[in-house]
């Protein structure tokens, strides 16, 4: 369990951030929570608290060195460490390649694969000294078996795949570990507002013939962040269903 850790969580104001927040502060963690959006990034933050759980909202963008390094700095003059970090953030600009502007893929590159690097190197600087962390990218079934109108989602994705073996390979002597979880389509707010017949015609592709839901990747990284995960490194722990093995 990550009791009295405290976790680092990009990307944490909605879906898939918000749940893992919400998971590993049940666990008895600290949160951080960074995202561009200040009033849902306070909200999930001022329910954390109500609920009793420690928790910082540091408003930033991933992509840009200074905020990440604020957001270490302020975790640490208000809890004294980082042990966990969640690397989540990411958008999509949807596209097929011979139309897709190049604008559309330098936005994605950055914040999905940019945007985990930035936080990365500024949370090792102080798990290096502690000589303990757990680093967790949210990855994507469509980063390791690719999707037609998502080349720079998927490019984005991948490269966060190698980043998290390389990342493994760099820190396990200062025992960080780094691994990665890979969804496959999750129920989110976006899916929500699908039809039945598309939700369904996505459910069969799944083995276990639903979607999943936030909770289920939530859980996955709850087990990545924990001492039970301890000689585990460079993984990618696959959340989809069945869709690809």
């Amino acid at each position: 369990m990550p009791k009295g850790k405290v976790a680092v969580i990009t990307g944490a104001s909605r879906g898939i951030g918000k749940s893992i927040a919400l998971a590993l502060a049940a666990q008895g963690a600290t949160i951080v929570a960074m995202d561009m959006d200040p009033a849902a990034t306070e909200a999930v933050v001022a329910e954390l608290q109500a609920a009793g759980t420690k928790a910082l909202a540091v408003v930033g963008n991933v992509t840009v060195t200074a905020d990440v390094e604020r957001m270490i700095e302020a975790a640490v003059e208000a809890f004294g460490r980082v042990d966990i970090l969640v690397n989540n953030a990411g958008i999509t600009r949807d596209g097929l390649i011979m139309r897709m502007k190049d604008e559309e893929w330098d936005a994605v590159l950055n914040v999905n694969l940019k945007g985990a690097f930035v936080c990365t190197r500024a949370a090792f600087k102080v798990m290096s000294k502690q000589r303990y962390g757990r680093i967790i990218n949210i990855a994507s079934v469509v980063g390791q078996m690719g999707n037609a109108g998502q080349a720079n989602y998927c490019a984005s994705k991948a490269g966060l795949i190698g980043l998290t073996k390389s990342n493994a390979r760099e820190m396990a002597k200062r025992n960080v570990t780094v691994n990665a979880v890979a969804p496959g389509f999750i129920a989110t707010a976006m899916t929500d507002a699908l039809s039945d017949k598309v939700r369904e015609e996505l459910a069969a592709q799944i083995p276990l013939e639903r979607l999943g839901s936030a909770d289920d990747i939530a859980n996955a990284v709850t087990f990545l962040a924990s001492e039970a995960s301890a000689y585990i490194t460079g993984h990618v722990l696959a959340v989809n269903g069945g869709m690809y093995m």
